[in-house]
């Protein structure tokens, strides 16, 4: 069976959806192809910086209606539990993937979006224009293919992408849980070999997501071990996990999580989201950009069928230069911080100069985030 459309978005995770609203606003036809189906839990810290908030409002987008956590406060310990906190500068606010994925899947489908439950097993670009394979044989065509299929996907290894062929060491846990934890704050506890993120989201549920790599995970035979014998270590962790109740038949988990570097286009195809490049989490933001690289691709894709470049390759060109001027400089900060937390002997000269000079912590939050995106009218 073949379809065509003006564009094409491969998965329907944050950055997809949202691309999808806004293109599909927009009065393009648009088709969304996502292998799940909605609602569904991801591995993911679900935290969103307020910075995407004018955007999303102008996309029609009523984050408010879904009761997420305000959150204005943020906690940081080093594995041994010494502490401190600051104010966001921006806040932010806390949501389930749950919940805000199927919001944005519901209001997609209400602009005119075709969402097809599916996986794209091929793309090809002949002539100017792509053909997307399917696993159920649809063959679809459009001008412009935005590429949102998340953190790795065998589609990254289709266009032989670099980051692909290197070893990653990081696996990554999540689960959500009753208990009592400070609504206005995210938190981030360090311990041997990662880095945990705690925050509420809808409900009053505790989000608890961490990163760990796989020389400390593969020393103990469960996660619960993990748990107990290495993040214990870290009072802050120890309590919030004595006193919280899993909700989850058991946490998630993903593997081979690769922070190594991407590039925005690949093929002609436009990357955003995780796709186009994976951020720590300990600088707690990749939410938000994910959602602003998609209203980048998505303005410069109605740029493009307007005419408005003379050619595919300024399209693409502009995209790198947007890409990079709004995020590289946190992926950087994000390696930095990370170099820094996984030297026991570095994160206590950072603590210290962080006790001595607390005014340095908001100024590391501000490079991590942006300021708040506003739709191109």
């Amino acid at each position: 069976m073949e379809a065509n459309s003006d564009v094409i978005i491969i998965g329907g995770g944050l950055a997809g959806l949202t691309a999808a609203i806004h293109l599909s606003k927009s009065g393009l036809k648009v088709i969304l192809i996502e292998k799940n189906e909605y609602p569904k839990h991801k591995v993911c810290g679900e935290y969103i910086s307020n910075e995407v908030l004018p955007y999303l409002e102008a996309l029609e987008l009523k984050i408010s209606d879904l009761k997420p956590s305000k959150i204005n406060n943020l906690e940081f310990s080093d594995a041994n539990g010494k502490i401190i906190s600051t104010q966001l500068p921006l806040g932010g606010f806390g949501i389930s993937r749950f919940v805000l994925d199927h919001y944005l899947f519901e209001k997609a489908k209400e602009n005119g979006c075709q969402i097809l439950q599916d996986s794209a097993i091929d793309i090809q670009f002949i002539d100017d224009e792509f053909t997307i394979s399917t696993s159920n044989n649809f063959k679809l065509k459009s001008k412009i293919v935005l590429a949102a299929f998340g953190k790795r996907s065998n589609l990254d290894q289709k266009l032989n992408r670099d980051f692909i062929q290197k070893k990653s060491y990081w696996l990554a846990v999540k689960a959500h849980y009753s208990g009592e934890f400070k609504n206005d704050r995210v938190a981030l506890h360090n311990f041997e070999g990662g880095y945990c993120g705690v925050s509420t989201v809808e409900n009053n549920i505790i989000n608890i997501c961490y990163l760990v790599n796989y020389n400390t995970f593969k020393k103990h035979n469960t996660i619960e071990e993990l748990q107990s014998k290495i993040m214990y270590k870290n009072p802050n962790l120890k309590a919030i996990f004595e006193n919280s109740k899993l909700l989850f038949d058991k946490p998630l988990t993903i593997s081979q999580i690769s922070f190594e570097k991407k590039t925005a286009v690949e093929n002609h195809i436009l990357m955003i989201g995780d796709t186009a490049g994976l951020i720590h989490p300990l600088c707690g933001n990749g939410m938000a950009m994910a959602i602003h690289s998609a209203k980048i691709a998505s303005e410069l894709c109605i740029d493009f069928l307007e005419n408005k470049f003379n050619s595919r390759i300024e399209m693409e060109e502009k995209y790198r230069r947007e890409w990079n001027f709004n995020f590289k400089n946190r992926f950087l900060t994000g390696r930095i911080l990370s170099r820094i937390l996984k030297n026991d002997k570095l994160t206590a000269v950072l603590m210290q100069l962080l006790i001595l000079f607390p005014f340095i912590l908001p100024k590391i939050i501000q490079k991590t985030h942006g300021k708040p995106i506003i739709l191109k009218l």
